[in-house]
């Protein structure tokens, strides 16, 4: 990666920061046959059904390379947020969970899956494996965590920190489904035991009992940290033959060549974390416009 433009001597000039990544890891001819066929569950046919025209060397920006560019603005948000810690991992991949009783902060970093649990991290490896000698993939969970966010931020309609958030990870590719906080799980609560109690602290600021809303309320943030998982479809480029259609709107097969990932939730770790930055910053600096 270069800085093209807007840093000298380690500080921002005022002008935009322009940064390049170079693609020279990329083999085009993996992709022969998807420029006469459709891959199903990936943007092709989409894509051509928009604009009639579609460069199919990979993807372009339905590509998770794409990604890299968010990874990159996300490290630039967080020198924004000094105040808040942002921690993101998978908590399940291809339908198998984690024990939270075993969760720990520090095997994350300890293997490739982002993965607090040394044991579900072993059998993930297992699961990959299979999937890529199968020839297929599997999807995952990410979830992420944000602390040190203050009581304030968000907006109560049209700038929301929640609905920020959920656009923010809806935008990524590959992932299909947001939660925040309990998420679908608060459908199958009451109405007592979905509550955040709080009590009174010794500095005037409360006590919550419980983190059911994800730190969020009303969109706006409680102090509490923030909450949200991602669910990340499998891969759509497999080896595996799916029936499609070709662009002369004949049945065809299809099989995907090449270097493709079993699981493309594994990375999406680090491009979760960069999102939630970037939501922050931008809350941050309205906050300010908005409070003073």
């Amino acid at each position: 990666m270069r800085i093209l433009s807007g840093l000298f001597e380690g500080k921002t000039t005022g002008t935009p920061i322009s940064l390049m990544i170079e693609n020279v890891d990329q083999r085009s001819k993996d992709y022969s046959e998807v420029a006469l066929a459709y891959r199903p569950g990936h943007a092709d046919y989409a894509y051509d059904a928009k604009y009639g025209f579609r460069d199919y060397r990979g993807g372009g920006r339905s590509s998770a390379r794409e990604t890299a560019a968010r990874v990159a603005a996300g490290a630039v948000a967080r020198l924004v947020i000094p105040e808040v810690r942002i921690r993101a991992y998978l908590v399940e991949l291809g339908g198998d969970p984690i024990d939270r009783d075993a969760f720990d902060d520090g095997e994350i970093d300890r293997n490739p899956f982002f993965c607090p649990d040394a044991a579900a991290a072993g059998r993930w490896e297992a699961i990959v494996d299979g999937a890529r000698k199968a020839g297929s993939s599997v999807g995952a969970i990410v979830e992420c965590v944000a602390e040190g966010v203050p009581a304030g931020w968000g907006a109560p309609l049209y700038a929301k920190l929640d609905s920020e958030l959920a656009a923010a990870l809806m935008s990524i590719n590959a992932v299909k489904g947001v939660e925040i906080g309990d998420g679908f799980a608060a459908a199958r609560l009451t109405g007592e035991t979905n509550a955040d109690p709080m009590r009174p602290g010794n500095d005037g600021k409360p006590i919550f009992l419980a983190n059911h809303a994800g730190g969020i309320a009303g969109g706006i943030a409680t102090g509490q940290p923030v909450v949200i998982r991602a669910a990340l479809k499998p891969t759509s480029s497999i080896l595996t033959p799916v029936e499609t259609i070709g662009r002369d709107g004949q049945a065809a097969d299809i099989r995907t060549k090449g270097r493709h990932d079993p699981c493309v939730g594994i990375r999406a770790a680090p491009v979760v974390e960069a999102m939630m930055a970037l939501v922050l910053a931008d809350q941050k600096l309205l906050h300010r416009a908005q409070i003073g």
